[in-house]
């Protein structure tokens, strides 16, 4: 499970950052995996309205949206922006970022692609600003559902601050600690008891990761998905993200892992190897072996047989267990 913080202030060691700090550390409470992305410090260029990705899919403009920030967006559980309020909204850094997930909503709403995390996904947003007027949030939340809708996460709730305006205000608010362990506990405890299942593959390029997409999609609320491969590929098999956009999943920005740093993170329950791979030591306590055809170098029918017995072998994996 992985919570994605997008810090959205350009004041460093400010209230901003002390809030979604607080938020991460008490989400690894429940054992997540955060990444803060300071996105102030990052190239992000505003959106140009090229219209490409609701033509194409895709973004032309080359900074860190692409190959960094889409991805994590893609991959992230739980995605909480974090941003003071600037004349009624975020931050014109965050709201680059925001304006941008374009790309992300065009995939979904206009080439019917569907990402396979979007069913578990959810956002949470948090803000605090310096004025104690009724509305001052208004365009903020706003805001933030769009943007939650645009990268397939489900609203989750808020923590909204008035009359934050010096450093050191949000460390001092006497109800910060408490507001923020009752949010963090309501938002993570359906992702508690789902069964911790590693799809690992050579290159977690084809087979691991159909595999994951479609136990994502299919058995999010019970399955708790990562994936790794031994020696990952650059970049995922094109035949195999198009054999799964034939079935309507969204295969883009997901990027092959290392088998390493998937079993540097959560430990598993149950490895599930494509082919007789070497895993080394772990401390699942099962695995599971499909033997699997090597995915490279299939034709296209090949590549969608695969798929099919993948998507089968899936299906009787996300039954829950009998007595």
């Amino acid at each position: 499970m992985l919570i994605l913080g997008l810090q959205g202030s350009p004041r460093k060691k400010g209230n901003t950052e002390f809030l979604l700090s607080l938020f991460m550390a008490e989400a690894r409470k429940y054992g997540a995996r955060t990444h803060i992305v300071d996105v102030c410090r990052k190239h992000i260029e505003p959106c140009r309205e090229f219209t490409t990705c609701e033509k194409k899919g895709f973004c032309p403009i080359k900074d860190d949206m692409d190959p960094e920030i889409y991805p994590l967006l893609r991959k992230a559980d739980v995605v909480v922006p974090a941003s003071p309020v600037f004349f009624y909204n975020v931050t014109a850094q965050l709201k680059a970022l925001i304006d941008r997930s374009q790309t992300l909503w065009a995939r979904n709403y206009r080439l019917k692609l569907t990402d396979p995390n979007r069913g578990m996904r959810r956002g949470f947003m948090l803000s605090q600003g310096a004025t104690k007027g009724k509305n001052l949030f208004l365009g903020v939340d706003l805001t933030a559902r769009y943007f939650f809708d645009a990268v397939g996460a489900a609203y989750a709730g808020s923590l909204y601050y008035w009359e934050i305006e010096h450093r050191g205000d949000m460390e001092k608010h006497p109800k910060v600690r408490e507001d923020v362990a009752a949010a963090v506990k309501t938002l993570l405890e359906p992702y508690q008891d789902r069964r911790k299942i590693l799809f690992a593959g050579r290159r977690n390029a084809a087979r691991s990761q159909m595999a994951a997409a479609f136990a994502q999609m299919n058995g999010g609320k019970v399955i708790d998905v990562s994936m790794g491969g031994v020696a990952p590929a650059e970049q995922i098999d094109p035949l195999a993200a198009a054999v799964m956009a034939e079935k309507g999943i969204d295969m883009m920005f997901r990027i092959p892992e290392s088998l390493d740093d998937a079993l540097a993170g959560e430990t598993p329950e149950t490895i599930v190897a494509m082919d007789t791979v070497e895993i080394g030591d772990t401390r699942a306590s099962a695995r599971i072996d499909w033997d699997l055809p090597d995915a490279e170098g299939l034709d296209i029918e090949g590549m969608r047989r695969l798929r099919d017995e993948i998507e089968a072998r899936v299906s009787d994996l996300i039954q829950p267990p009998t007595s």
